[in-house]
């Protein structure tokens, strides 16, 4: 063989080697990293090739799937009472993906979930039965909640303070996930999207907003915990209207008959006085407010229930005059419904706070347990005294202060009011809020409830934390006793 054969010869032989390393590395490596790729129209037809997997409310399902008549894509997801829902499932889109449960548990949903697969099964490739999602949610608190919001702009979540499952989480306006989950809905689609109250956005987790005189709990638990009082009825030292250090502005209280100077914790709750707050915030200091609120769970940016919640937020880095607006709930202080929800459920909790969560189980398509969240993480937020104490102040609120719509017959009830300023030099309709909890006294039966209403259409003199959220809270909170 003369040697330019020979040549042409080693090299064809390593072209060949080099064509089948590259398609091992791609069989071996590549494979599964192609086959997940969203671009990969094979994925999606093999994700809707069967009916998927369900989510599941009280032990019924709020979600199946259709056969479609054509097209390559053999089912598409539906939903039962699709709006009420959607805070809870998301949607799951042939065009446009999946979000909420229906995102985050996709794999368990359609099947692919390795889990799922047997040994065999992991190495043939084959598809397994999909299984489903038990979600911690009570449907008459759900429908409560969602109803009593109506036409609001507005969002609510409702816990159980001892187990943290989520009984309800609503968000309004809301949407139909089964009229964007086929491939032909870019109409509906588009329409969601342009739609300025922004029914796609889940404002019981993903809006945070100022959370006005409710964030009054946690300075005032700072205040106890830190020993600066030594109960809710001692006076304190609190100017009115109290002078913004550093400023030519002044503190005022919204009724200036309200008894609010050096007023104690219980009164000052019980008017919302915003001299006593502010000051007392300026008096322990942005660090030590901050600390207690991170303690109930302010400033996490890995919340997840399991969907993913955006961070409420205390800020750093202020003078004392935004200290003090800070300790009512403004200047940029921000709170989700699920954050100002956990305040008041680690306070009916004895001061725990147990992590919330909205899926009890994730189970094959045998009903075989893949996920269990029956043991969920708890922390101590304040002293089982101190909680105690705001929660006596909390009922002075419903019985005899600010908070009186939230009253249920036969049930103790606590909670706090906040309108929160919207806007420049609050130019815009103000925030209506309302954070709550309840107790049957006979069954011993709790729950813990934040209402948000952003914008309800009533006149501005109208709006308060107890004529807009305070019904609201009310309404789920008898149906979760009533269960």
């Amino acid at each position: 063989m003369n040697t330019t054969i020979r040549r042409a010869a080693v090299f064809s032989l390593l072209l060949v080697l080099a064509l089948l390393v590259r398609a091992t590395w791609v069989q071996a490596y590549d494979a599964r990293a192609l086959a997940t790729n969203e671009n990969n129209h094979r994925r999606t037809i093999a994700q809707y090739a069967q009916p998927l997997g369900d989510i599941v409310v009280a032990g019924s399902a709020v979600t199946g799937s259709a056969r479609t008549e054509h097209g390559d894509l053999a089912y598409q997801r539906t939903y039962t009472d699709g709006a009420l829902y959607a805070p809870v499932t998301g949607y799951s889109s042939q065009a446009y993906g999946a979000t909420q449960l229906e995102g985050i548990h996709a794999g368990v949903l359609d099947g692919t979930d390795e889990r799922l697969k047997d040994p065999l099964d992991a190495l043939t490739g084959a598809r397994q039965k999909p299984g489903d999602v038990l979600t911690t949610i009570d449907p008459a608190v759900q429908k409560a909640g969602f109803e009593a919001l109506g036409d609001a702009k507005g969002a609510a979540v409702a816990l159980d303070p001892a187990t943290g499952d989520v009984l309800g989480m609503v968000s309004t306006p809301s949407y139909d996930p089964s009229a964007i989950s086929g491939t032909g809905d870019g109409d509906a689609w588009q329409k969601l999207l342009d739609d300025p109250d922004k029914p796609l956005v889940n404002r019981a987790l993903r809006q945070p907003l100022p959370p006005g005189s409710t964030f009054k709990l946690v300075v005032a638990a700072a205040a106890l915990e830190e020993g600066r009082y030594g109960s809710v009825d001692e006076r304190t030292d609190s100017p009115d209207p109290y002078p913004l250090p550093g400023s030519t502005k002044d503190l005022t209280n919204e009724d200036p008959a309200a008894p609010c100077e050096d007023a104690s914790l219980r009164t000052a709750l019980r008017y919302s006085c915003n001299n006593v707050f502010g000051k007392l915030a300026v008096d322990l200091g942005q660090d030590k407010v901050r600390a207690m609120a991170e303690k109930f769970g302010f400033n996490d940016d890995a919340l997840d229930v399991p969907v993913r919640a955006w961070a409420s937020v205390y800020p750093t880095g202020m003078d004392d005059a935004q200290t003090a607006l800070s300790g009512i709930g403004q200047f940029s202080v921000t709170a989700t419904p699920l954050q100002m929800s956990m305040v008041s459920a680690a306070l009916a909790n004895d001061g725990v706070l147990v992590s919330p969560h909205m899926v009890s189980e994730v189970v094959d398509g045998d009903g075989g347990t893949l996920e269990s969240y029956e043991d969920p993480d708890e922390r101590r937020i304040v002293s089982s005294s101190v909680a105690e104490q705001l929660r006596s102040a909390m009922v002075t609120v419903v019985e005899d202060g600010t908070g009186s719509n939230a009253r249920i017959a036969g049930a103790e009830v606590g909670g706090k009011t906040g309108t929160a300023q919207h806007g420049e030099n609050n130019s815009r309709t103000p925030y209506a809020w309302f954070t709550s909890w309840a107790e049957d006294p006979g069954s011993g039966k709790q729950v813990a409830v934040a209402v948000i209403v952003q914008d309800s259409g009533a006149e501005r003199s109208e709006v308060s934390g107890n004529g807009l959220a305070a019904p609201v809270a009310q309404k789920m909170m008898a149906a979760a006793l009533a269960g």
